[in-house]
């Protein structure tokens, strides 16, 4: 174990023989733990400038998945269904019964799974730009997306993100890439099992325009919120965390959710006209 100076250890663990990385807030905290889950070819260290914000709500927790940043690699890349079941597995490692699970693009199929397959162990859902779907087809279109999304995040993410994506390797991040466009992760959200809010930028190319949101949304029940950032891209737990973290934090607490006027980006919640349950 090994302390970062500012409130955070980092340590390993081992899991199926291969080490795995993480980065845990101290202190106990009063709520349940928030675990942060990264987007594709990426570490999870773009994540830390909103889960430093987050550790007033309780522990936070911050992996780097098999094959990503300090944790080993596999022998293969893994799919998301397999990336879902190691992160079941790293919360029974560190002993966290219940936890939030707070995704970022191809993190929020991964926490959705999580939350299909063990309900009982997600007590939320944080979904930050949940790529894939139809408005992410074909490959080539999701591409085009991803490179527009490229020239619309801050450049003070390239240092961090770009070594990962290197060791991660182009070919296996265009075949994980091409899996996380077939994964409908605003339908799937439709049937989630738990209470969650999907949080979505306005500037964001991967995400389908609001009044698709919305029509996807009306169908969805009761216990699903959608929030927008105004001026925000695909990655803003990187580039707007602190309204992120107003966001998450007044969901968490049951406070309605309101723009922070001190943060970068606007923020409001999608009014949802909702269609009745047939039959």
């Amino acid at each position: 174990m090994t302390s970062d100076g500012a409130g955070w250890v980092r340590e390993t663990v081992t899991l199926a023989g291969r080490s795995v990385f993480y980065r845990r807030s101290q202190g106990d905290g009063a709520g349940v733990p928030i675990v942060h889950v990264h987007g594709f070819g990426i570490s999870g260290s773009y994540l830390m400038p909103t889960a430093r914000l987050l550790t007033g709500q309780g522990v936070n927790v911050v992996p780097d998945l098999p094959g990503y940043g300090h944790s080993e690699k596999p022998g293969r890349p893994l799919g998301i269904p397999a990336l879902a079941e190691a992160l079941l597995a790293v919360l029974d490692a560190l002993e966290l019964d219940k936890a939030v699970l707070l995704g970022n693009s191809m993190g929020c199929p991964i926490a959705l799974e999580v939350a299909h397959a063990a309900p009982d162990r997600v007590h939320r859902l944080v979904l930050v730009s949940p790529a894939g779907g139809v408005q992410n087809q074909p490959l080539m279109r999701a591409l085009g997306q991803l490179a527009l999304d490229i020239g619309r995040e801050s450049p003070r993410m390239a240092p961090a993100a770009v070594p990962d994506y290197l060791r991660f390797g182009p070919v296996n991040a265009l075949r994980l890439f091409a899996q996380l466009t077939r994964f409908p992760s605003l339908t799937r959200l439709l049937h989630t099992p738990v209470p969650s809010l999907a949080v979505l930028g306005s500037r964001d190319p991967l995400m389908p325009p609001p009044h698709r949101v919305k029509e996807i949304a009306s169908l969805a029940p009761e216990h699903v919120s959608v929030a927008l950032i105004q001026g925000a891209a695909h990655a803003l737990n990187f580039s707007h965390p602190g309204e992120l973290a107003n966001i998450v934090s007044s969901w968490l607490e049951g406070r309605p959710i309101r723009d922070d006027p001190d943060q970068p980006g606007v923020a409001r919640v999608l009014a949802i006209r909702r269609v009745p349950a047939a039959g």
